[in-house]
């Protein structure tokens, strides 16, 4: 379910991308969208591994998480109208960064285009729950979709 709101006195059109497949009461409780479109560029929070009951999926394994988080990427692109080809660039969080590798299988099953998204891995000391042990984020562009 996506609502629209327009950004106050700057003329632009922002659109917040919510799916239904995600969890709505962590957004609510901390006041952010999933994903934000404005023009044809869409921005998507940091994803984790919630599923739609908002559990954690994959506690203490980051093969399961990574790709929970990417099955999340997916939804809002796509609610957004795009694909995982149109994903430009992502930036990736670990607590353990030598789980890199762990986590670049689960990416190379979901980004199969012939031109790849930029991608920053950033070693955090934590992310927003204990639990949680990757998180991305991306920015999409959705040529006028």
């Amino acid at each position: 379910m996506s609502q629209t709101n327009s950004a106050e006195n700057t003329g632009h059109h922002l659109k917040a991308v919510m799916p239904e497949q995600l969890p709505t009461e962590p957004a609510r409780r901390t006041v952010y969208s999933y994903g934000v479109r404005a023009g044809d560029s869409l921005h998507i929070s940091g994803m984790v591994a919630f599923d739609a009951e908002a559990r954690i999926v994959g506690e203490g394994d980051v093969a399961a998480q990574a790709e929970q988080v990417f099955r999340n990427l997916r939804a809002v692109v796509e609610e957004a109208g795009g694909g995982m080809a149109d994903i430009v660039s992502t930036t990736t969080y670990l607590t353990d960064v030598t789980d890199a590798p762990v986590v670049n299988e689960a990416r190379a099953r979901h980004f199969t285009g012939a031109v790849l998204p930029t991608h920053t891995v950033v070693g955090v000391a934590a992310l927003a729950r204990p639990q949680f042990l990757v998180e991305v984020s991306a920015v999409a562009y959705l040529g006028g979709r």
